[in-house]
């Protein structure tokens, strides 16, 4: 690891400092618990060792999303509503939310990859998914049940306010945290908008068939 952090060194990489500003920041620790940060991708021999912690903002699946239109946006997604509504409950968040996050990252394709790294149904990145228990982040369940319990976790983090809770999906909680607020981010207040415009079409939807 040490002629790779030596290489690295001239690319923005600090220990025990601020994080770098820079698209994607990875995280090392080393045995004796110091950190180090980089904004230089990592070898793909050695980026297993690094954890990916802001990317600020990340893009959706955009592959999965290419030739979609609503009709058969919701004809995927009939395959995933009772897990989204079973995994809504479980954690005590409205389903109508879940399954905006869900269009909205991954156009309900379960092997949705994002050029971030963030992987299935509710794109998770590879460290939260292992944070939150998912070992198969293509599998739909697991995903869901995964990316449910994150955003509820979230959005219980600050007060139900959803801004903040989907900019912390999207960003990562250091960059709320690091701005205050939601980030400067043009893909994170993008990524907001979009899922807010369709939640709220979901609940109309939700009303009107009532």
């Amino acid at each position: 690891m040490l002629p790779l952090i030596l290489a690295l060194i001239a690319g923005v990489f600090t220990a025990m400092g601020p994080v770098a500003a820079a698209d994607r920041t990875y995280v090392y620790k080393e045995a004796d618990g110091t950190l180090w940060y980089t904004n230089v991708t990592p070898t793909s021999q050695d980026l297993s060792q690094f954890t990916l912690i802001d990317v600020r903002g990340r893009g959706p699946a955009t592959a999965s999303c290419r030739g979609m239109n609503s009709r058969k946006l919701e004809h995927r997604a009939v395959s995933f509503n009772s897990t989204i509504e079973r995994m809504a409950q479980e954690f005590q968040i409205d389903a109508k939310l879940v399954k905006a996050v869900v269009r909205n990252e991954s156009c309900f394709d379960k092997m949705a990859l994002s050029h971030a790294g963030a992987q299935g149904l509710m794109q998770l990145m590879p460290a939260t998914a292992e944070e939150l228990g998912v070992t198969d982040p293509f599998d739909p369940v697991q995903n869901i049940r995964g990316g449910t319990k994150y955003l509820s976790k979230l959005i219980k983090k600050y007060n139900n306010n959803l801004a903040l809770a989907l900019s912390a999906y999207n960003a990562g909680p250091g960059s709320v945290a690091r701005y205050n607020g939601v980030p400067p981010f043009p893909e994170t207040q993008n990524y907001i908008e979009r899922v807010m415009k369709t939640y709220r079409k979901y609940l109309r939807v939700s009303l009107s068939s009532g």
